[in-house]
């Protein structure tokens, strides 16, 4: 606590006002997190009606700001430990659902439709690992580059899909 409260010029005991204890500081932190980057992420995209073009705002909006958005990275890479778990489990879960969800809207069978969620799902989280642990590795820097490479990406996912939607571009 104290190494993060110097970095905010605060005191120690201004967190304790706050949160009992460390441990209450770390749920308040994911409980956020999960509200901004998953379910507040999924809201700003379901007005959208046409399932494909919903999967590529999803991916387009997720990807965007990756470089400077460690978050994700950081708690995936901290699942392991015992407050973390639990949270990141139930979201990235709700993730995999929503997803599927949207490869089922498409047209895909249900077992179709959980494999191209996975491919896109872990293909973005290798995404951000690299984005963040080694920037500008990536040659997507600019958003011309990002939207072409999304653009790929989830016509690859839709490769094949049943139905009048073939394509995530309008």
């Amino acid at each position: 606590m104290e190494p993060l409260a110097a970095r905010l010029g605060t005191t120690k005991g201004s967190f304790y006002w706050h949160f009992a204890n460390r441990e209450a500081l770390i749920e308040a932190t994911l409980s956020l997190w999960e509200q901004r980057f998953t379910e507040a992420t999924i809201s700003a995209v379901a007005d959208e009606p046409d399932p494909a073009a919903r999967l590529r705002m999803l991916f387009t909006r997720v990807s965007r700001d990756a470089e400077h958005n460690p978050v994700a990275v950081s708690v995936l890479a901290s699942a392991g430990h015992e407050l973390v778990a639990p949270v990141a489990r139930r979201v990235m879960e709700r993730r995999m659902a929503y997803v599927v969800s949207l490869f089922e809207e498409v047209g895909f069978p249900p077992e179709v439709a959980v494999q191209r969620a996975i491919l896109g799902l872990t293909a973005h989280i290798g995404n951000n690992q690299l984005a963040v642990r080694l920037p500008g590795l990536l040659p997507l820097g600019t958003d011309d580059r990002l939207d072409g490479y999304l653009d790929a990406a989830v016509e690859l996912l839709l490769h094949d899909a049943p139905g009048p939607t073939r394509s995530a571009t309008p």
